[in-house]
């Protein structure tokens, strides 16, 4: 059973979801647009005791109400305000898209009991030269409207179709916002911030987990852009899928994470 607890960050306070007793806590960090919810079919597969963390970042969801900045450095704050509220002994830091570029920005700041990280899908330290101005201003238009999630939906985000029910709770998420500078910070500035600097100062295991039809992050681009700059991490493919691996690929995710942590006790 999962209990809720409140966090005070900068200008208010974050609802915190957390399970378990079982360590490493793994702490989830969801993409642009995404919940606490979307790491659902994972935390599932997991066992029972094993200690979850996870929360709507600034600007989404429950924490919709937080007022700016959204950017990567506010995030990666909140973020750090969680694991040291929350007491965290030893953990894994688990962030997917956006939620792995703050994750990275976390890493490198070497908290206390970080053990280690895994990327899924993850937004590069290196901005690609495709993300351009006008890159960046027509993406940040994508959750506009139902209609415009949708479409994002089934011709960037995803490669396997989701189940409706699903994909109407992905919907619901990615509108899920009140300010919008909370949806605009991260397509208009954060994902052309360079953090190449953070990355080469993380000293832990990091493993990447991709999806071979990943639209938005490719293999290809994490080869060239996140690899160069955490030469230590481990690259796995997902054959067949897309960008929301949690949400298209949640079995072999699930095996990547208890890969990482077995070491350390977890799964």
């Amino acid at each position: 059973m999962e209990k809720t607890s409140t966090v005070r960050v900068a200008g208010g306070t974050v609802e915190v979801r957390s399970k378990g007793r079982t360590g490493p806590a793994l702490v989830f960090v969801h993409y642009w647009g995404g919940s606490a919810a979307t790491w659902d079919a994972v935390i599932a597969r997991l066992p029972a005791d094993q200690l979850t963390v996870r929360f709507d970042q600034r600007g989404w969801g429950t924490s919709r109400t937080l007022a700016g900045p959204y950017a990567l450095d506010q995030l990666a704050d909140d973020l750090g305000r969680v694991i040291e509220a929350l007491e965290l002994r030893t953990f894994v830091l688990v962030g997917h898209s956006m939620g792995a570029k703050v994750s990275q920005v976390v890493a490198a700041r070497r908290p206390a009991g970080l053990a280690g990280v895994l990327l899924v899908a993850p937004a590069p330290p290196k901005p690609p030269a495709a993300v351009t101005p006008q890159f960046r201003e027509g993406l940040s238009h994508a959750y506009d409207s139902p209609e415009s999630v949708a479409q994002a939906l089934t011709h960037v985000l995803t490669a396997v179709p989701l189940p409706e029910p699903l994909r109407a709770a992905v919907v619901r998420d990615s509108l899920a916002v009140r300010h919008p500078e909370a949806r605009q910070e991260w397509p208009l500035r954060g994902i052309a911030t360079n953090i190449t600097d953070a990355a080469q100062a993380i000293n832990v295991p990091v493993t990447v987990l991709v999806g071979g039809k990943d639209a938005v992050e490719p293999p290809h681009l994490l080869r060239d852009h996140l690899l160069p700059y955490i030469p230590h991490a481990e690259m796995s493919i997902v054959p067949g899928v897309g960008h929301l691996l949690p949400l298209e690929a949640p079995d072999e995710l699930t095996e990547e994470l208890c890969s990482l942590t077995a070491r350390l006790g977890g799964c």
